[in-house]
C-alpha cells in the first residue's frame, strides 16, 4: 500500500535562491578541486537550499525534509563575483518521498541541472534517533 502524501505537499511547489560566488565558495576552498571557480559541493548546497525553500511554508508542524539522493550535472564554471540562481520545482510526491527538478543558472547559461530527492520526516524523532546512535 502506497503512503498518502501530506496535505499541502503537491507537485508544482517551487522556489529560487541566489548566491554571489565568493572565495569561500570555490573548488579550492571546499576541497573539490584546485581552481578558483564555484565548487560542485556549493552548487549542490545551493540546489538543496532551493528544495528546502520550496516546501518550507507547506510542511506540517514538526515535520522537515532530509536529502536522500542527488543526481547533478555541473555543466559550466562560474568565477568569483559571478551570481547564480538555483530553481527547484517539486516534480513528484510518492508518500513521504519528494522528487525535485533543479536547475542552477548564471544569467542565461545553465551551470547545473538534475534531480534531488528528499524524505519527509518528523524532526524531533529524526534528531532523537540520530543522537541516540551517536
Amino acid at each position: 500500500m502506497q503512503e498518502q502524501p501530506e496535505p499541502g505537499i503537491a507537485p508544482g511547489l517551487s522556489a529560487r535562491v541566489e548566491l554571489t560566488v565568493t572565495d569561500a565558495d570555490t573548488a579550492q576552498a571546499v576541497g573539490s578541486g584546485d581552481v578558483p571557480v564555484l565548487g560542485t559541493p556549493r552548487v549542490l548546497a545551493l540546489a538543496e537550499a532551493a528544495t528546502v525553500a520550496a516546501t518550507a511554508r507547506s510542511l506540517p508542524a514538526g515535520m522537515t525534509t532530509v536529502g536522500i539522493r542527488v543526481e547533478l550535472d555541473h555543466r559550466a564554471a562560474t568565477p568569483v563575483g559571478g551570481r547564480v540562481q538555483a530553481q527547484a520545482r517539486l516534480a513528484e510526491v510518492d508518500g513521504r518521498r519528494l522528487v525535485f527538478e533543479v536547475r542552477v543558472t548564471d544569467g542565461e547559461e545553465v551551470v547545473a541541472d538534475g534531480r534531488v530527492e528528499r524524505m519527509l520526516v518528523d524532526r524531533r524523532r529524526f534528531v532523537e534517533r540520530v543522537t541516540r546512535t551517536a
